[in-house]
């Protein structure tokens, strides 16, 4: 099923400002929140389709990427893209709680949706950034890529505990196992209850008597993983994906970070890349130019013959038309362009030289008007 426009999520205008896209969020939020719609799947879907639309429109970079390239530009292709659950509720907790004041599955200031279950602070693993590079075949057409990435993993012994065994977790005993402490204060408008997370165990809730000698009590190790990566045709140089969930673990089983993915593309030896069109730079000899010819010129598929006219001057382009690149967002495949450009020999024979004084005297050999007009405008379009 095709994503929706992250704008259209939101409802905001594509040249919504930051605060603009933080308060429509906001808002989708609070109408969507889980705690407000107890079983309702539709509500946490929306939830997190929210949440996943302003993670990328809250960031200049992500939101610049999605504006040129939309969902493929940022991880969200569904035709082809990259692989990667969406956003989890407890990703959507970790990163976006703080807009929310205190813990964001609290409702006590907004609108008072009583006996919400508080959430724990849950670890992210940082994010990890490779770079891939493709041949224009490969852009094309979209390919799957296995990479191998040296990162934290979660650690065998403990899983990701942290602990030594089971019996080495116990409830944090500031807490009581909440991940976070509750204060009341005094204020002009009467008492008012204030929460933050809980200093003793970082807000997991839980602290460990006796570490995992394996990790030392972190849950992580570095280790290798090989992940396979779908990359989807049309991408360019420099453009950036997500996988999410495939960065490093996060200590003690938080939420694992994201890969970004930079491409980079080798340099064909013949064809050269503008944006979806591609051009290819065709050197004829005099007589090809004068008499015509079929010649060969490459293509991404391999090589195609194409028909030179009698009498084509240097300069002339032809299109094929759908010989380019595909646009990353399905809106077309651009054409091949054959510039054309006609070699004259430095040095020549004596007996060369003769025959081309012989044709020199011959009108065929000699510009017209029309000629004349057409260079002069050329250069002069060139010029502005």
């Amino acid at each position: 099923m095709a994503k929706r426009d992250y704008y259209e999520v939101l409802g905001v205008a594509r040249n919504a400002s930051a605060d603009e896209i933080k308060k429509a969020y906001r808002k989708k939020a609070l109408e969507f929140h889980p705690d407000k719609n107890p079983g309702n799947k539709e509500a946490e879907e929306k939830f997190k389709e929210a949440a996943e639309a302003y993670d990328v429109l809250s960031d200049e970079q992500k939101r610049q990427r999605y504006d040129q390239f939309g969902h493929a530009g940022v991880g969200g292709a569904s035709q082809g893209g990259f692989e990667g659950e969406g956003m989890t509720l407890d990703d959507i907790f970790a990163q976006f709680g703080h807009l929310f004041g205190g813990h964001f599955s609290s409702f006590r200031g907004f609108g008072g949706f009583g006996g919400s279950q508080q959430r724990k602070t849950v670890q992210r693993g940082s994010d990890l950034r490779v770079k891939v590079k493709l041949t224009l075949k490969e852009v094309a057409a979209g390919v799957e890529k296995k990479i191998k990435v040296k990162k934290y993993v979660p650690c065998t012994k403990c899983h990701g505990s942290g602990a030594e065994d089971s019996n080495a977790i116990t409830t944090c005993p500031t807490c009581k196992g909440n991940g976070y402490v509750t204060q009341v204060k005094n204020t002009l408008l009467g008492q008012m209850q204030m929460q933050s997370t809980c200093s003793a165990c970082g807000g997991s809730g839980q602290t460990i008597t006796k570490k995992c000698p394996e990790c030392n009590g972190e849950g992580i190790v570095t280790g290798d993983d090989i992940i396979t990566i779908q990359i989807p045709a049309g991408v360019a140089e420099g453009m950036q994906f997500a996988v999410r969930g495939k960065g490093n673990a996060a200590r003690r089983g938080g939420v694992n970070g994201d890969l970004l993915v930079v491409i980079e593309e080798e340099k064909h030896p013949e064809l050269i890349r503008d944006e979806n069109d591609l051009i290819y730079n065709l050197l004829l000899t005099v007589p090809q130019a004068i008499l015509g010819d079929s010649i060969e010129v490459p293509t991404i598929d391999g090589k195609v013959k194409v028909k030179i006219e009698p009498g084509t001057q240097p300069g002339k382009v032809l299109r094929l038309r759908n010989k380019g690149l595909p646009s990353v967002n399905s809106y077309g495949t651009g054409d091949l362009l054959i510039n054309i450009n006609v070699y004259i020999p430095e040095k020549i024979t004596a007996a060369e030289k003769e025959k081309i004084k012989e044709m020199e005297p011959s009108e065929s050999f000699r510009p017209n008007q029309s000629v004349k007009e057409r260079i002069f405008n050329k250069f002069r379009d060139l010029l502005g």
